[in-house]
């Protein structure tokens, strides 16, 4: 009788333990539920494990064809924070995928309408949204490797069979019969085979531990793919029929996942003691895994069908996300053909109401470039902020379909720039061969075919002394004052305003100096910038007079005279 009530108490704590388990998950999902409807619409904050940011950019290093953002304009513009402001993914799928879209620029106006109506639904559609994140949350990530990493990985394992374990565990068979036979030598070889198993069990295990994430991944993102065709909501039904189609290729993928996915001591159950042991000795997960290996392999192609699906999805998520988190937005109006009345063949670009999108207290700014764009101005004054907010936004209307302005109107553009160079000290190539080689692969691409360039540069040849600069940049300027190509400069050299005013349109910032403070609006002005405030600002951060006068001096007789002189 003792021994039941102790059976029964013991039943009873178990199965307390077990409800306690599901209540504790089911308060858990509901939290991460609340928390990701509340941050949609926020900007991503999310903190990355060491290394991860390494391995997203991995999808679209396995996809880039035609024009995409080289590292020179990505680096330039600082678009790795801008994508960290955009992420707010919940697995690795949507996140590479979302770093692909931002990287490649799409010139297809069906499709960038295709995801206009996808964004707009999941705007709208609250509760479908939060479902589908809810699925991407069950994906999770990879960690700190791409699964493109680990696929391959898979490479350096070679070819592999089961055919060994096969035959280790036939020899059971003999063992057990010989027990009946002669039982302490049956016994012998039972124990014998058993710990041979084991033995070569744990050496292979810390074989393929490594490459059991990306298998685990793959299994994760096909239940996703399952979960995903059975949402109900009419707008995700063409991604719905690609994923079934897909899905019908992995049934065997899915059989041999049963026992190859398996970590020892992945849970604390006495079933999965029990099942640790049995794949010990007779190396079932050893041989799934291999089965696995296999169908990995044979269905890469499947595997990268579903993350291009199921990222392509989540990645709009992200995209809808960051439009309701800006305070304006837009659609672009984008437009193929050039209009007549426009010169050189370009279509103008119009932007009223631009701002940058890293800025938390922007000030707008209006533009129609119909040629190109010389920005003149003090240092601080907002030349370069202003460069980037344009180059932003021309990469946001032909990737997530949204602009940070009241309106942007233009043609479909490939967006370069020559901004934040420095020094390679890696190859040993000064400032100036970085930024003549930054330059020429512009004007390379502006002689191939494509959508019109769209180029940014940002004090062109800094790095050379003054008269050959002058020279050189205003031959550079004009070679890209041609059909095909709107070039944006920004510039100290006044001189260049007066030797390009045929090509360029000139416009500049300025700055406010009261009561010996120093202020900048930030407001674009056309024309070219007619004060000089680089002495006044020594004065003003309290350099001695004595400079002050002698480069006040030095300035007005290179003024009368054309040359310098220090007396």
């Amino acid at each position: 009788m003792e021994y039941l009530i102790l059976f029964a108490v013991l039943l009873g704590m178990g199965l307390l333990l077990f409800v306690k388990g599901i209540w504790d998950r089911r308060r858990q999902r509901v939290y991460m539920q609340e928390k990701i409807r509340e941050s949609f619409g926020r900007p991503g904050e999310r903190k990355y494990e060491d290394g991860e940011t390494e391995g997203i950019p991995r999808y679209f290093e396995k996809h880039r064809e035609g024009f995409s953002l080289d590292d020179v304009t990505w680096n330039d513009l600082n678009l790795d924070m801008l994508f960290l402001r955009m992420n707010t993914t919940l697995s690795s799928a949507g996140q590479e995928y979302l770093y692909y879209m931002l990287r490649t620029p799409c010139f297809d106006l069906s499709e960038l309408s295709r995801r206009e109506k996808m964004i707009r639904d999941l705007t709208r559609e609250e509760e479908i949204r939060l479902k589908l994140q809810m699925l991407y949350l069950d994906a999770g990530r990879t960690g700190k490797y791409s699964l493109y990493d680990y696929l391959d990985f898979l490479e350096d394992l070679g070819e592999r069979g089961s055919l060994l374990q096969i035959g280790l565990d036939l020899l059971f068979l003999p063992a057990i019969a010989l027990t009946a036979l002669n039982p302490p030598l049956g016994i012998v070889a039972i124990v014998g085979l058993m710990s041979f198993n084991i033995a070569t069990y744990l050496k292979q295990r810390k074989v393929i531990d490594p490459y059991l994430t990306s298998f685990r991944y793959i299994f994760r993102c096909i239940r996703l793919s399952e979960k995903l065709t059975e949402v109900k909501a009419d707008f995700l039904e063409e991604e719905k029929e690609k994923l079934r189609v897909l899905l019908g290729q992995f049934q065997s993928l899915k059989r041999s996942a049963a026992f190859g996915m398996r970590r020892p001591g992945n849970g604390g159950s006495p079933l999965d003691l029990v099942l640790d042991y049995l794949n010990m000795i007779f190396h079932f997960d050893i041989m799934g895994f291999n089965r696995m290996l296999k169908q990995v392999r044979a269905h890469a192609k499947q595997v990268d069908g579903l993350l291009t699906v199921t990222g392509r999805l989540e990645a709009l998520i992200a995209a809808a996300g960051f439009r309701q988190s800006l305070a304006c937005w837009c659609e672009p109006q984008l437009e193929k053909e050039s209009p007549a009345g426009k010169q050189d063949g370009n279509r103008s670009l119009f932007l009223k109401g631009l701002y940058h999108p890293m800025l938390t207290d922007p000030v707008k700014n209006e533009i129609e470039a119909v040629r190109g764009v010389l920005v003149t101005g003090s240092n601080a004054s907002g030349k370069s902020t202003f460069l980037k907010a344009v180059a932003i936004n021309a990469i946001l209307a032909q990737t997530v379909h949204t602009c940070c302005a009241d309106s942007y109107c233009g043609p479909f553009v490939r967006v370069m720039t020559s901004m934040a160079l420095r020094d390679d000290l890696e190859s040993g190539e000064s400032y100036y061969i970085v930024e003549i080689r930054s330059l020429k692969r512009i004007l390379d691409a502006a002689s191939q075919n494509g959508p019109q360039v769209l180029c940014f540069v940002d004090e062109v040849l800094r790095g050379t002394n003054t008269v050959e600069r002058i020279a050189a940049s205003t031959q550079i300027l004009k070679s890209l004052n041609r059909p095909g190509v709107c070039c944006f400069a920004a510039t100290h050299d006044i001189e260049l305003t007066e030797l390009l005013k045929e090509e360029y349109d000139n416009y500049h910032f300025e700055e406010e100096i009261e009561e010996g403070d120093i202020r900048f609006p930030y407001q674009l002005i056309p024309g070219k910038a007619t004060t000089r405030n680089a002495i006044r600002l020594l004065s003003m951060m309290g350099y001695d007079d004595s400079i002050i006068r002698a480069a006040e001096g030095m300035a007005a007789r290179f003024a009368k005279s054309g040359r310098w002189t220090d007396v």
